[in-house]
């Protein structure tokens, strides 16, 4: 009995042994497998398939405040395009650190996989693709391709998406790099680069050429006749008096004996400027400035009796008139100065809350508050989709004090008094649960079908959030300590004055020239486009009972604390 026991135990200890050995084995097979690769990436510093080194900026010089440190995922990793066509550099990457640095800074920025087979495209181009394409070309610190607006989708970016946002915003090169930015521009300024350097593919189009680091695979987009181009973010600035002095010192001047409001519009934006000045037959294109300010708005009907006059007299003499009244609109061109936004240069001890019910327009009033201050809006939550689309501040901790204000739907006393101070938005409750059931059913940008509208889904969201949209208001009211009102419909009828009001609260000053920028691309990219709303009325006769007495409530609670109560159209009648 001894020696078979003798004879197991002896048996244990050797496959002990073999197993140990075995596990050695494979751990030195993977260290030498490691060391290997980096010897190869060090052998070959800069491959031709990759770009000379980017440099990946950390935040602006103005934001190098001390103890301010790098963090394990990057949230600067952003190239700032100035009106110059350069870049807003300070930090760069140690160059010894080379290529690799920067490969991996650029995947943790857009959380991508590494690079595999299956994500190079061959360099055959399939026809399939909207537009023509044009090539690879540079796109980096010293060479930009396109100047033109930027876009984010890092899911689901596609060659026909960018095409068609860039078209949509007056553009007639579109640029994908790194698969998922999309870049947009008038003119390429930069050389062209090897095919094989935009072998990346689009995150949400396999098989789609989507550009390389410092890479862009550009895309002319599908021409239509003049006239027939349908541009967004159009807007009519109003009716100026200029003097001939004025108008002369405009960079583009044109003369149109058949001039119209499009035509006008298309020549400006093909040159990438946002302001388009016209009398026939006479079309200018500028800059904003602070020519065009609101209040120096002449009557509409002198523009109109102008226009009658030009049309009678004759066209002998093409130089524009000493003084006269011009027709002034936004083109869809976003001006540079629109463009650059950033981490506050100091972080903030006083935290700002942007608080309002979800659907009353809280992602469209961060975009306005970036657009005319400069500075990035944080969040209490963290949304990909939005940090898609290019709200930086979504992945930036809320507490961190880095950001202009926070977005936050939080309505108990604890998280309401974490904030110092508080911008309450109300919007009609009527159109905010519209609005929220439409982003619960399909994101952001879409709408909910008729038949969720049809649903048992829709009574029972009305029955849940009508009564949160009166006590997030009501707790806000009681809770809050120092409170700025602001009601999404007055934001819509009078955009500058209640900007201003918002910036003074935040005590950032604004210039004239911000101004003008916001209201060029007030919409942007992140607003539902459209009114679309079911066939019948949503709201039954009990649903709008209930919502009318939480209406008086809550601006009875308003006027209790010395605010102008709701405006008169949510009141019931």
């Amino acid at each position: 009995m001894v020696v078979p026991l003798s004879k197991l135990h002896c048996l244990l200890k050797r496959a002990q042994m073999l197993l140990l050995c075995l596990g050695i084995a494979y751990l030195m097979a993977g260290s030498i497998l490691l060391l290997q690769r980096s010897t190869i990436r060090a052998a070959q510093p800069n491959p031709p398939s990759l770009p000379p080194l980017l440099s990946l900026v950390a935040p602006p010089a103005a934001l190098g405040t001390a103890g301010m440190g790098m963090r394990a995922r990057s949230r600067w990793a952003v190239v700032q395009a100035v009106s110059s066509g350069g870049v807003k550099a300070s930090r760069t990457w140690p160059g010894s650190r080379g290529l690799g640095v920067q490969h991996l800074h650029r995947r943790w920025f857009h959380s991508l996989l590494p690079e595999s087979p299956e994500q190079k495209v061959p360099l055959h181009r399939s026809s399939r693709h909207k537009g023509t394409y044009m090539g690879c070309f540079l796109h980096n610190a010293s060479d930009r391709a396109l100047g033109g607006t930027m876009l984010y989708d890092l899911r689901k970016m596609t060659s026909s998406l960018c095409q068609d946002t860039c078209s949509e915003s007056g553009y007639q090169f579109a640029g994908l790099e790194y698969g998922a930015e999309c870049h947009c521009g008038n003119r390429i300024s930069s050389p062209q680069a090897p095919e094989e350097d935009c072998s990346l593919v689009c995150r949400g189009e396999r098989g789609s050429p989507c550009g390389g680091v410092g890479r862009l695979s550009i895309y002319k987009v599908e021409e239509q006749l003049p006239g027939h181009r349908k541009f967004r973010n159009v807007h009519h600035r109003g009716c100026f008096k200029l003097t001939n002095s004025t108008v002369g010192a405009f960079p583009i001047h044109s003369v149109q004996p058949n001039l119209t409001t499009q035509s006008c519009i298309e020549t400006c934006t093909d040159k990438e400027l946002p302001l388009a000045v016209f009398k026939r037959p006479h079309c200018f294109c500028t800059w904003t400035s602070s020519l065009f300010n609101i209040n120096q708005q002449a009557d509409k009907q002198q523009c109109a009796d102008s226009g009658a006059l030009n049309r009678t007299a004759t066209s002998g003499s093409m130089a524009p008139p000493e003084s006269g009244h011009y027709q002034v609109y936004h083109t869809p061109v976003l001006d540079s100065r629109c463009k650059e936004r950033m981490f506050l240069p100091q972080r903030s001890s006083s935290l700002v809350a942007l608080s309002s019910f979800p659907g009353a327009g809280n992602t469209w009033v961060r975009h306005l508050i970036e657009l005319v201050t400069g500075y990035y809006t944080g969040s209490f939550y963290f949304d990909g989709s939005l940090y898609n689309r290019g709200f930086k501040g979504e992945k930036d901790y809320w507490k961190s004090g880095r950001s202009i204000c926070v977005k936050t739907h939080e309505s108990g006393q604890k998280e309401i008094e974490m904030f110092d101070s508080a911008i309450l938005l109300i919007r009609n409750p009527y159109r905010s649960l519209i609005a929220e059931f439409n982003r619960k059913c399909a994101g952001h940008l879409g709408h909910a079908t008729e038949a969720q509208w049809d649903s048992k889904e829709w009574p029972e969201f009305v029955s849940s959030y009508a009564p949160w949209w009166a006590s997030h208001a009501l707790s806000w009211l009681k809770f809050g300590q120092r409170l700025l009102v602001v009601h999404y419909e007055e934001l819509q009828r009078a955009l500058f004055p209640q900007l201003r009001l918002v910036a003074a609260f935040l005590n950032v000053s604004i210039t004239e020239e911000r101004l003008l920028c916001a209201q060029s691309n007030q919409d942007g990219h992140f607003k539902r486009p459209g009114a679309q709303r079911p066939s019948f009325d949503p709201f039954t006769p009990d649903m709008r009972r209930m919502i009318d007495s939480f209406i008086l409530t809550v601006d009875q609670a308003l006027q209790s604390r010395n605010f102008s109560g709701l405006p008169q159209e949510y009141l019931p009648r």
